[in-house]
């Protein structure tokens, strides 16, 4: 492999070499011969907590994308020292996570590890209220119940481990909340006599962008199939808070980790046609609301929109994004409307589309426009079948480290010494999986010369 070998040893490593900050048992004081049936949860259980890299938190969607770039090599092992063994851990942590604050996004370290918390109190203005000292950030994004299905999943696709599910505490609890917590976000802004009413979960902040109307968000009609998230995978507040992106991915992870609650869940507990209904009506409500005509490219997918009209047309390079809707689960490569709204998102068209001699690509408002993502480009090869796209593409991210020799979050389409975010493991384990399916897909690209 002539691409800069070193950048492929330094990048997906990334998250076991750097970021698993704590592996553990929770804790329990009972005598575990006597931990039988409703007790099961007082028994002691893998935990893993995972820190996105220069930021000492565990994200929800964060940590199941790092460790996602490790499922080609993941088999089941019952070893507590394994690759599956922090998998695990990852998993009954989020679950913990889920049922303590189910609207947050980031968490700091569970108190069996030992870690110092911090309070995370600043002047976000929050409901619900939350523990400042075990949460990190509380801000409502979809894609994090998404991603706590989507880790599960993988763990169970790669090992068939379904026991583990069967004889955790707390997984089809979480489920449950997940459910309950995203149906919950589907509310109308007004009553059926017409009186506004406060969604769920509110937020407000100084800077970075807010909700307006008393930290609601612009109205938004409601029972329309899709859930309401008022961030999106960035951090950055929503413009409207039907996420189309993370909306996907949220029916996609429904859909595959049902099979789970269909192994382990009698058909009389009703968890798993919950599921796949709430699924069905996400799909539906994207092809009603979700999809716009472009005067140029056709039909597409909209990036969000509020049910009443308003769309919001661009992309941003975070996972889920419109442009890795393939990479979800949720459509193919094949599908015209995402083709058309593939070709618009890496075009000029795309308002946080970025040129310059260094990189090209995707970028974002959370670091100012004319910053592509590594994290896009890498996504555009993951999505792509032209080898000329391939290539370019690859070239960019060589030349655009630094030399590093890891991924940045953003780099200056015009100055490679301009990037932000030398420590970020979700893109170093994505350029992996990258170069792993590349290595599968078309393995003559990797046989080039890219120095």
């Amino acid at each position: 492999m002539l691409i800069r070998p070193q950048i492929f040893e330094n990048s997906w490593p990334s998250t076991l070499d750097t970021t698993i900050e704590w592996r553990g048992w929770s804790n329990t004081t009972s005598n575990l011969d006597e931990l039988e049936g409703p007790l099961m949860s007082m028994k002691p259980e893998e935990l893993t907590f995972v820190i996105t890299g220069d930021i000492e938190a565990m994200w929800l969607r964060d940590s199941a994308n790092q460790l996602q770039a490790y499922v080609s090599v993941l088999k089941k092992d019952d070893s507590p020292d394994s690759l599956a063994s922090l998998f695990r851990g990852a998993i009954n942590l989020q679950a913990r996570y889920i049922l303590e604050n189910a609207f947050c996004n980031a968490f700091q370290a569970p108190d069996e590890s030992g870690v110092v918390h911090k309070s995370s109190l600043n002047s976000d203005r929050i409901t619900p209220l939350f523990d400042y000292y075990k949460v990190f950030s509380c801000q409502w994004e979809l894609d994090s119940l998404a991603s706590f299905l989507q880790l599960s999943v993988d763990y169970v696709t790669a090992t068939r481990d379904y026991d583990f599910f069967q004889n955790s505490s707390n997984w089809t609890k979480a489920v449950e909340v997940v459910l309950e917590t995203a149906e919950s976000m589907t509310i109308d802004s007004y009553t059926e006599d017409g009186e506004w009413q406060h969604t769920p979960y509110t937020y407000c902040a100084p800077y970075g962008g807010t909700p307006i109307n008393n930290c609601n968000g612009s109205p938004h009609r409601g029972n329309i199939g899709l859930i309401r998230s008022f961030h999106r995978p960035s951090d950055d507040a929503c413009t409207y808070q039907y996420l189309i992106p993370s909306n996907m991915m949220f029916s996609s992870a429904l859909n595959t980790s049902s099979t789970i609650t269909s192994r382990i869940m009698p058909r009389t507990s009703g968890l798993t046609a919950r599921m796949q209904a709430l699924s069905t009506a996400i799909n539906r409500g994207i092809e009603k609301y979700g999809i716009v005509s472009d005067p140029t490219y056709g039909k597409i997918y909209a990036y969000e929109v509020d049910g009443y009209g308003s769309v919001n047309i661009m992309d941003d390079p975070n996972v889920p994004s419109l442009l890795s809707a393939p990479f979800l689960g949720y459509t193919t490569l094949r599908d015209p409307i995402y083709q058309n709204t593939r070709r618009k998102i890496l075009s000029r068209d795309n308002p946080y589309y970025a040129v310059g001699p260094v990189i090209t690509g995707v970028g974002s408002p959370h670091t100012l426009p004319g910053r592509p993502w590594p994290m896009a480009l890498i996504m555009t090869i993951l999505t792509s079948e032209d080898d000329t796209e391939i290539v370019q593409n690859l070239m960019w991210l060589v030349q655009s480290t630094d030399g590093l020799g890891l991924m940045h979050e953003s780099v200056h389409a015009r100055d490679k010494a301009v990037w932000s975010r030398q420590w970020f493991s979700w893109a170093n384990g994505l350029f992996g999986q990258m170069i792993l399916d590349l290595e599968k897909r078309r393995p003559w690209i990797l046989g080039m010369s890219f120095q």
